[in-house]
């Protein structure tokens, strides 16, 4: 035979009936004992009727008579008590069960929420009951746990099509270079070329080579990026960046940098470092025109320090600014080769900055070209990148 389980509402009211009997019987006790100590101290007045025929009544025993009053009294509460206690106990269960119904409302009304609840609907919610008691509470923790939950399951949602994009822009930047080389071989190879018509064909296959490299590099870069920071040690980004100002050679390009490197120690993983503030500033002189200029400032906040570079360009539409930020996204906004770069210089940037636990802000210039500007608060670097602020 299966065991019977009852409900909790069954339990609640066979608890509350089991509590009003245990304390009707005891105060049943209690009034039994107290009755009964209190009748032998009692006086018994007994009143006597002459009889027509004048014959005298026998004199009654005191004490037998105090006896039988006291076992009529004492059987005649006990009685009436039972009575009283079996009524009582069916009016408790009674309500019992009406209360326990009552209080565990909202845990069905949880429960119905709950079941509801699917993977692609997270929109519903608990009602709270005005009341702050302890019922409240949970219903609260539960919303607090789905919004959570449906954070969660968005964020997984980006990730997956950040991923997706991700992996079909990469399949795309990898396949052009190989059609390219497929084509001038096919091309040149049809009938029979010259001399110079294989000069060519090898010009553009080490073109495309060189292009599948950069691709490759950058695809590596930013995969150690988004690893994570490795040894942290202390830097100067001042240091840093002075070092990436020197070797791009802004004099050669025919532009004019300015310069407010004040110091801005930090701790952090160098490498990362001066792979971003590389990159920062090779996204400000490929962009540039021709005798534009470069501001690159760093220093020291409140919160941490700071990077700062601002260049001259070409007008970047505000709407796009963002894009930017992401994989395989050019100057121009698209997917599309327009300055022979792969595309990954500022998303690589993005991910050195939140493995810093840093933030990357980028604002298109009214007159043309980008602000960028890089902050990092103070602490420990994360092990994993984030989510850009």
């Amino acid at each position: 035979m299966r065991p019977v389980r009852l409900t909790a509402r069954s339990r609640l009211t066979l608890l509350h009936t089991a509590l009003v009997l245990t304390t009707g019987m005891l105060l049943s006790s209690f009034t039994y004992l107290l009755t009964r100590r209190s009748l032998t101290a009692r006086t018994v007045v007994v009143r006597y009727t002459e009889t027509g025929t004048g014959d005298p009544l026998p004199p009654p025993d005191p004490s037998e008579l105090a006896r039988q009053v006291r076992d009529d009294t004492l059987a005649a509460l006990v009685r009436q008590g039972w009575i009283a206690l079996a009524a009582v106990a069916l009016l408790a269960g009674l309500l019992g069960w009406l209360v326990a119904g009552r209080v565990l409302r909202p845990i069905r009304t949880i429960s119905a929420t709950a079941r509801r609840l699917s993977a692609e609907n997270l929109s519903d919610r608990m009602p709270v009951s005005p009341a702050r008691d302890e019922l409240a509470a949970l219903a609260e923790t539960v919303n607090d746990m789905l919004d959570r939950i449906q954070r969660g399951v968005a964020e997984r949602d980006r990730a997956l099509e950040s991923q997706r994009l991700f992996t079909a822009n990469a399949a795309h930047e990898l396949r052009t270079p190989l059609t390219t080389m497929r084509t001038a071989i096919d091309v040149t190879l049809d009938g029979a070329p010259s001399r110079e018509e294989l000069l060519a064909m090898a010009e553009d296959v080490r073109d495309a080579v060189d292009r599948s490299r950069r691709t490759l590099d950058g695809l590596f870069a930013l995969a150690h990026s988004q690893a994570g920071t490795g040894e942290s040690r202390p830097v100067d980004l001042a240091a840093v960046t002075a070092g990436a100002l020197a070797a791009a050679a802004l004099s050669a390009q025919g532009l004019t940098a300015h310069r407010d490197l004040r110091p801005a120690p930090m701790r952090g993983d160098p490498v990362l470092l001066e792979r971003m503030t590389a990159n920062l500033i090779g996204n400000a002189v490929r962009h540039n025109r021709p005798g534009g200029r470069i501001t690159v400032s760093t220093g020291r906040t409140a919160d941490g320090g700071f990077l700062r570079v601002v260049n001259t360009g070409r007008i970047v539409p505000t709407e796009r600014v963002d894009r930017l930020l992401h994989p395989f996204v050019r100057g121009d906004c698209g997917p599309s080769p327009s300055d022979g770069g792969a595309g990954l210089g500022l998303s690589i940037v993005r991910a050195v900055v939140l493995a810093h636990h840093g933030e990357i802000t980028a604002t298109a210039n009214p007159d043309g070209g980008l602000d960028v500007l890089v902050r990092f608060e103070e602490g420990r670097p994360r092990t994993a990148a984030g989510s850009a602020r």
